[in-house]
């Protein structure tokens, strides 16, 4: 991308978007979190520069050209805009002292240009023209018909601008080795004394803000100046160009405010919506006189603390303070020896408007952006744009990005964060898992064998202490030491399975049928014949790649322990215990939920920690949700529950419907 009159210093750019909400043209994209100006589609009217707080829009400056070219020479002309007491508000007399003593010959007003078009602009107004006539003395406004509006390109007076005209006319009458330099408020100046079709009239183009910087760096004190007058041609009204209505008064056209024929709009937001008016056909005015800004006097580099209506007084005020002195003859004459130069220009089309996007388009963006219906559009204008539509057709053409829409934003940063949490808590729980298991590993192994001997041993002095046909308390002892043995080896055993996880064999498993055969079994323990239980599976299908064992195993734990807990309850009171099966996206989720009497709010950090139970000893060994928490997780799934004291507890396993790995290996 080339830097054009206007560009982004990226690094100061902090993401405000009020560049992009104050841009008529959409010509600022922000890319890489920076807005960056796009070259083609910008028409340098300033607004973005004028409210970077960050001051991160730079302007393409002419100071080294002018330094290094042009004041080095003996014949160099600065002329200067009739806004200039807007900026130079305590000291605006002594402005042509400092510009001499900055190095050039002469100081002229570029008011007299002004001057010099008022009477094209007249015969204009007095043409047959059967079109709305649009002055073409703001290069802003030129720059937003010609790429924006190529319709109403012929309606353009062809006539130059004040500086173009002002240029012309010294070359003209002083001699084309004057080195002109124009001095204003305009940055988009910076682009039109550039173009082909008035290239040559103007050498180079500085700001108030650039004249200023080249006054300090020379050392130039105001203070000891004089009040001096500006060079030959002198202007007449003219000077009131910059003001509002300027062009018509300078042009002795009415403006009255009952004058249908005659339409004067300044501001953004005027001129567009005037000249979307123009192009719809809407206005049938014969002259409009157009200003990008509220005036030049509140031109982007004015580089003024004072308000529009004191920059107005003081524009007033040098008029007054110097109308009257100028001589009316030499000025006629002035007018009558510039007949003979060319004031005219022609325009082109140099349309930079982009396809307007589908309305299935906008509506999937608004959708990837999460604004599903009308009432999630909230026209916030964060984004920089006025509409979540109009932001919407900005992505359609490729001029904004989903992560400038503040909401989506914040709600994609609330999603990182909770996946984020989700998985510190997941690693967490998977380095004690692993350590555990490492341990349980060891110690099963250890334990094993001399459980495998006791057990062995008890059993053959059973069988012998039946042979000599003694009985009595021996025999219960043997099968006390027997009964504990086997639940030590039923704990080692559950040890081994903790310790093995990691391997899955998928194969394709109807979820629904494992989950009946698993309930039909536990229905057969009479402890749970009292418990109401049943599978809402309306769903046409419930196959998911899964490790069918495991798998298995997850659901058995889950609701064993949930027909644990309803055994809890007394007898009298219903149990129930109801498990509904649904696809989410492409998870598929299965809800366990009892009517037991919940889980304590305290206890909810250690439901999947090894080893925590609260059933009595020998009951439990509080590997069972841990190795279901494992598996569910080697399975790429999730295991969540709710729960309240008193009215039962919730587990939701979600498990995905596919998994492209037939054998995970995670040891």
């Amino acid at each position: 991308m080339n830097d054009g009159i206007v560009s982004t210093i990226l690094a100061r750019c902090k993401r405000c978007y009020s560049c992009i909400r104050e841009c008529p043209a959409q010509a600022i994209k922000v890319i890489n979190g920076q807005a960056a100006v796009l070259y083609d589609r910008c028409i340098v009217c300033g607004h973005c520069v004028k409210v970077c707080s960050q001051n991160a829009k730079r302007i393409a400056s002419d100071i080294e050209k002018v330094q290094k070219e042009i004041l080095t020479r003996t014949k160099t002309i600065a002329i200067v805009a009739p806004s200039f007491a807007a900026s130079f508000p305590n000291d605006y007399l002594k402005l042509p002292s400092a510009l001499r003593k900055l190095g050039f010959s002469k100081v002229v007003e570029a008011a007299f240009g002004a001057d010099l078009i008022s009477g094209l602009y007249l015969k204009v107004f007095e043409s047959e023209a059967k079109e709305t006539i649009i002055s073409s003395a703001c290069p802003a406004v030129i720059n937003y018909i010609e790429k924006y509006h190529t319709d109403l390109v012929p309606s353009l007076a062809k006539i130059v601008s004040p500086m173009i005209a002002m240029g012309r006319y010294l070359k003209s009458t002083l001699g084309s080795d004057y080195k002109i330099v124009f001095i204003g408020p305009c940055i988009a100046k910076k682009q039109e004394y550039m173009d082909e079709e008035v290239c040559g009239a103007i050498d180079a183009v500085l700001t108030f803000t650039e004249i200023k910087r080249m006054f300090i760096n020379g050392g130039i004190d105001f203070a000891g100046l004089e009040e001096t007058n500006f060079d030959p041609p002198h202007a007449n009204m003219g000077k009131s160009f910059p003001l509002a209505g300027g062009l018509l008064k300078t042009a002795t056209i009415s403006g009255d405010i009952l004058e249908k024929e005659i339409i004067a709009v300044e501001g953004k937001k005027k001129v567009t919506e005037l000249i979307d008016e123009i192009s719809d056909n809407n206005i049938k005015a014969k002259f409009v006189d157009i200003l990008f800004c509220e005036g030049c006097i509140s031109g982007p580099a004015i580089d003024s603390n004072l308000n529009y209506y004191s920059r107005r007084e003081k524009v007033i005020n040098f008029i007054e303070e110097k109308i009257n002195s100028i001589d009316k003859q030499i000025w006629k004459s002035n007018l009558y020896n510039s007949r003979k130069i060319n004031f005219y220009r022609n325009f082109s089309a140099k349309s930079q408007k982009r396809p307007y996007p589908s309305e299935e388009r906008i509506k999937e963006i608004l959708t990837e952006t999460n604004k599903f219906k009308a009432q999630d559009e909230l026209n916030c204008g964060a984004c920089g744009y006025n509409t979540c539509r109009e932001y919407a057709i900005a992505i359609a053409k490729d001029l904004a990005e989903k992560e400038m829409c503040l909401p989506y934003l914040i709600d994609e940063l609330g999603k990182a964060y909770n996946n984020l949490s989700n998985t510190q808590e997941q690693l967490r729980t998977a380095e004690k898992l692993a350590s555990i298991g490492q341990l349980a590993a060891g110690v099963a192994h250890e334990i094993n064998n001399p459980l495998g001997t006791i057990i062995l041993y008890s059993s053959l002095l059973k069988k012998q202490l039946s042979r000599i046909q003694e009985s009595g308390q021996n025999t219960e002892d043997l099968d006390l030491i027997m009964d504990e043995a086997n639940r030590c080896k039923n704990i080692v055993a559950n040890l081994l399975n903790f310790a093995r996880q990691g391997k899955l064999n998928l194969t394709k498993v109807e979820l629904s049928l494992l989950l009946e055969e698993i309930v039909k079994t536990i229905k057969v323990n009479p402890l749970y014949e009292n418990i109401e239980m049943n599978i809402d599976g309306q769903i046409s299908s419930s196959v998911i790649d899964g490790d069918e064992d495991q798998l298995k195993q997850v659901f058995l734990n889950i609701i064993n322990n949930a027909c644990e807990a309803l055994g809890e309850l007394e007898k009298d009171c219903r149990k129930t215990l109801a498990i509904k099966l649904k696809w989410e996206n492409d998870f598929l989720v299965t809800e366990i939920t009892d009517n037991g009497p919940g889980i304590p709010k305290d206890n909810f950090a250690k439901v999947f920690t090894p080893f925590f139970t609260t059933k009595k000893i020998g009951k439990g060994t509080g590997l069972g949700l841990a190795i279901t928490y494992g598996i569910v997780k080697m399975h790429q799934g999730f295991i969540s529950f709710q729960s309240e004291q008193g009215k039962g507890t919730t587990f939701v396993v979600k498990l995905p419907k596919e998994n492209k790995t037939q054998i995970i290996n995670l040891n």
